[in-house]
């Protein structure tokens, strides 16, 4: 049992699945053979309750990190079904009485994980009450035991607040009570490839979430914009409110037909060895015609000085993680002898990497960094990089995440969340997602339709997943080109390579369609209209 899940290689496919799938059984022998013997553990061994609900969190526990691990969101509902089990049935209840920190300790970090799940399910209106029992079980805890870790859970609660209030925009009800909208991609919402389209075959099969912003609340390591985009890469389950009654029905081994989902890894803060160890596991193990995707939401590195030689270790790039001092969230070079920042990911970092297809995301106010990449071994390859400067009153919003990341997310609540709205009514939010999915079509036919854009984008356009992403891409270009507020030309995203702007993101056609999405939405007033302008 002292086979810890968290203690294995975390990458590899290979390393990790049989050790997981020897502690799954244990757990599960074990789960089995207390609901067998439950009345002579109760009255011989004086089994107790917490001790029934520690096996069941052990074993939700399991299911969360198979689910990470796999991206099989089927493994979400088995985690929720233990994790819930436990609260309808109080197993924790007793833990109270005892007098032991650490039993009340465990009680938390169920409580904190069980709140992980839910928000990955989208199961708000629980979350909220969640939030509002662990609050309650900390004010507890910190009041009858004098511990040096209050600060910690406070910051905890802080942070999940922080999650549950992400969103800047909400959809209303008629009766004003607020709609769930889920981000995860649904079948109908990727415009379909037409008839005699010419693209590539390649797959996603990889993906590597990386968060290192210095502003954003993390509970259970991971940040709001990794929180986004690790949704970005799924497909909406099926169910995902699965039965409590039925536990531990999807053996690990149970293999669905079909994996539905790229394989993630999550990076919170990781170190640039940690980072490069994903990366080069990632590399050897992607399949033939699959793509590795390098998703970066970082506080930007800049380089401290000018070479006569500009190469693709002159620009900076984005932070790896250190024990350095931070200042005002970008990092100060030690002035030693080193010519380059060494906690740093480097566009030139990077190279090795490109001999396979690779498409790269960048969310960093040094993104501009890694447009000064080249293809040195003619493999596909795109770079979608955010924009460097916000307008003031779109930076005050970044402790809810990025706006860049947001539009990749969910565009619509990035256009109206840029407009001002904090909220929109149901009707309104579904009429303007349809009117979305037609601007979606156009901007894929831009996309497929151009003589002048270059291959690697429509390489990559065969898989559901990127062609969202570079759909929602140029979406997100288009509306901030001609949004008031958003004047310069730092704050406009960029990709490499470069897309054709007059076929794309200034095409007429894509700038009718924003301003009729901003008329829809009743904040025309802040967008740039030629047809009124030229009076």
């Amino acid at each position: 049992l002292n086979c810890h899940q968290q203690d294995l290689p975390q990458y590899g496919h290979k390393q990790w699945q049989s050790y997981f799938g020897r502690t799954f059984d244990v757990y599960t022998k074990l789960w089995k053979f207390q609901q067998q013997h439950r009345q002579v553990l109760d009255s011989r061994y004086g089994l107790k309750r917490w001790q029934i609900g520690e096996v069941a969190s052990k074993i939700g526990q399991l299911y969360y990190h198979y689910y990470l691990r796999t991206s099989e969101t089927s493994y979400l509902n088995e985690a929720f079904s233990f994790y819930s089990a436990i609260r309808q049935r109080s197993y924790y209840f007793q833990v109270n009485k005892e007098d032991r920190p650490e039993l009340v300790v465990k009680k938390l970090r169920y409580y904190a994980r069980y709140i992980v799940v839910c928000l990955l399910l989208n199961k708000m209106d629980l979350v909220k009450v969640l939030v509002k029992e662990l609050s309650e079980e900390i004010e507890d805890y910190t009041q009858r035991f004098n511990t040096e870790d209050q600060l910690e859970w406070n910051l905890v609660l802080q942070e999940v607040a922080a999650f549950v209030e992400a969103d800047p925009v909400v959809v209303l009800n008629d009766n004003n009570s607020v709609v769930v909208t889920s981000n995860r991609l649904q079948e109908g919402t990727v415009p379909p490839l037409e008839q005699g389209m010419v693209v590539g075959q390649l797959v996603l099969a990889d993906a590597l979430i990386i968060g290192n912003c210095n502003n954003q609340l993390t509970p259970v390591e991971l940040t709001i914009d990794m929180f986004r985009m690790l949704q970005a890469l799924e497909r909406e389950p099926v169910n995902l409110a699965t039965q409590t009654s039925k536990q531990g029905t999807l053996e690990p081994n149970e293999k669905p037909a079909k994996r539905e989902n790229p394989h993630k890894y999550l990076l919170y803060k990781p170190t640039f060895s940690q980072l490069f160890t994903f990366l080069s596991a990632s590399f050897k193990e992607l399949p033939a015609n699959s793509v590795l995707l390098v998703y970066l939401s970082a506080t930007g590195v800049f380089p401290t000085g000018h070479s006569d030689y500009e190469g693709p270790y002159d620009f900076g790039g984005v932070l790896t993680n250190t024990n350095r001092d931070v200042v005002n969230g970008e990092t100060v070079q030690k002035r030693n002898q080193a010519q380059k920042e060494m906690h740093c990911l480097h566009p030139g970092d990077l190279f090795p990497f490109t001999r396979k297809p690779l498409f790269v995301i960048v969310d960093s106010s040094n993104s501009t960094a890694y447009k000064n990449f080249t293809n040195l071994f003619g493999q596909p390859l795109v770079c979608l990089l955010s924009p460097t400067v916000y307008p003031k009153s779109v930076q005050d919003q970044s402790q809810r995440g990025s706006l860049f990341t947001l539009f990749l997310y969910s565009p619509l609540l990035a256009f109206s969340s840029v407009c001002g709205l904090s909220n929109v009514r149901r009707g309104l939010w579904e009429r303007a997602q349809e009117f979305l999915c037609k601007v979606y079509r156009d901007i894929g036919q831009m996309i497929t339709r151009s003589r002048t854009i270059d291959q690697a984008f429509l390489q990559f356009f065969g898989d559901e997943f990127l062609r969202l992403l570079l759909i929602r891409f140029v979406f997100c270009s288009a509306a901030l080109r001609l949004h008031k507020l958003f004047r310069e030309s730092r704050s406009f995203p960029e990709s490499y390579p470069e897309l054709p702007k007059q076929d794309t993101v200034e095409s007429g056609l894509l700038q009718k369609h924003i301003l009729e999405l901003a008329t829809m939405l009743d904040v025309q007033s802040l967008f740039w209209d030629d047809s009124l302008e030229a009076y």
